[in-house]
């Protein structure tokens, strides 16, 4: 039996240019965090039972991986030449369409399982570019690439993504200290709304695929100030600078709203709008493709007053923390 551990992901700058609608015409950025939250997976050969059961949020008991509904999980067993006796479990800590990567984080954690079963131990840039593989050609999905390297790697990392799709990853050091206080006053709070990240990339990509779509060249516009902007809040993180990252964060409010019609709800704007007029707050971003989820905003203060404001709007803040290790092998590891 084996149990594996993958992170989800929280994107701080560049988000959108790993689509290959953009970084085909010059690159992309990706700066991001993994996070101590977690999808668990736990997977195992059954000695005599035939047929393939899922137990998790869509539960489901088949007779071969060619009847399974749930795509990801099908892909990824008939890329591992996986047709019948086999069992798995997933639970997440965080429910998914929330805007922390879920999907690619349950596809990583589940390849990374699949291997160990074989006794196999690819390393991360590999597993990360299985998952791709899986997710944006065999099932035609218009996602980008950092969901997928953020659940391998973790960490504080950044992602170059070059014209032709290789990706270089390089973790980020910043003093503990600094790293302490950037997580103290960057708060995360959970907004209850869910959405499908691909209704907002879809947009995206429509726009960005036509140059004679009638918002292409803001599209192209918004995501290269995005691009830039990444750049910019990664060196923030790395000097220190906290003023820097919360006016920046609001930057990138703006030309994010600038991708998709969707990428907020009134309801949210009013909230974002109150915070930084009356609390101090200088900045926030909408986590993911955008449309719910959980909403970002840094507060240079203590904090209290925001919290307990944003618990009157029954926004739970989340607690975090950095999580370092990426996808692992808890159980089982051959």
């Amino acid at each position: 039996m084996i149990s594996t551990r993958t992170p989800l992901r929280v994107t701080l700058g560049g988000g959108g240019t790993d689509l290959e609608s953009y970084y085909r015409h010059g690159g992309g950025f990706i700066f991001a965090m993994g996070l101590d939250k977690y999808i668990h997976i736990t997977a195992h050969r059954p000695a005599f039972q035939t047929g393939v059961t899922l137990h998790g949020p869509d539960p489901e008991v088949r007779e071969t991986t060619a009847e399974i509904q749930h795509e990801l999980v099908r892909a990824a067993l008939q890329a591992h030449g996986i047709d019948e006796r086999f069992e798995m479990a997933s639970m997440g800590d965080i429910a998914g369409g929330t805007g922390l990567g879920s999907s690619s984080c349950f596809l990583v954690g589940f390849l990374r399982a699949l291997h160990a079963l074989k006794g196999r131990t690819p390393d991360r840039q590999a597993l990360a570019e299985e998952a791709c593989r899986i997710e944006i050609e065999t099932l035609n999905k218009g996602i980008g690439k950092q969901d997928q390297y953020m659940a391998a790697f973790g960490g504080l990392t950044t992602l170059d993504i070059a014209p032709d799709g290789e990706v270089k990853v390089t973790a980020v050091e910043i003093d503990p200290q600094v790293e302490a206080a950037f997580v103290r006053h960057t708060h995360i709070y959970y907004t209850g709304l869910r959405r499908d990240a691909a209704v907002i990339l879809d947009e995206q990509n429509s726009a960005m695929l036509s140059g004679s779509a009638p918002k292409h060249d803001a599209v192209a516009e918004s995501l290269g100030a995005i691009k830039t902007l990444g750049y910019r809040i990664r060196d923030a993180w790395v000097e220190g600078d906290l003023q820097g990252w919360g006016r920046m964060l609001h930057e990138h409010w703006l030309s994010k709203k600038q991708l998709s019609s969707k990428i907020s709800w009134p309801h949210i704007d009013r909230i974002y709008d109150h915070v930084r007029d009356e609390m101090g707050v200088l900045g926030g971003k909408v986590i993911g493709a955008g449309g719910g989820g959980f909403l970002m905003l840094f507060d240079p203060s203590d904090g209290k007053k925001l919290e307990a404001f944003m618990a009157q709007q029954h926004m739970p803040r989340l607690n975090y923390a950095i999580d370092r290790g990426g996808s692992q092998v808890l159980l089982g590891e051959a």
